[in-house]
């Protein structure tokens, strides 16, 4: 249900920009989102198809990139990703103290207005 206010943010942003620039339309939006992230994508678009209607963003396309998590070993001082999608212990030493390096993002990255 978070998707909800992550949509309503995303569209409050993207009609903010919008009419800061005296678009027309905003036509693209570009979402960056981490693996480890509890964010899913249909979620998004299902709530954006509500929200942006009669907007500056209704009809936008939005894309989503995933970022694949990214771990390095506080042991080892190695870097891994995830295995499969498991979180397992470090591949190099077998150890489970770790540190996230990426993979937890979620951000607005772009929008393309005309």
């Amino acid at each position: 249900m978070h998707e909800l206010a992550i949509t309503e943010q995303i569209a409050k942003i993207a009609n903010e920009h919008g009419e800061k620039n005296k678009a027309t339309q905003i036509t693209d939006l570009y979402l960056v989102i981490g693996e480890l992230s509890t964010v899913i994508d249909d979620s998004v678009q299902f709530y954006w198809d509500l929200i942006t209607e009669n907007t500056l963003c209704e009809g936008a396309k939005l894309h989503f990139k995933r970022i694949p998590a990214v771990f390095r070993c506080r042991d080892c001082n190695k870097e891994y990703n995830l295995d499969q999608g498991e979180l397992t212990p470090c591949p190099h030493c077998q150890s489970s103290s770790m540190d996230i390096l990426q993979g937890k993002e979620f951000h607005l990255d772009s929008i393309n207005i005309i």
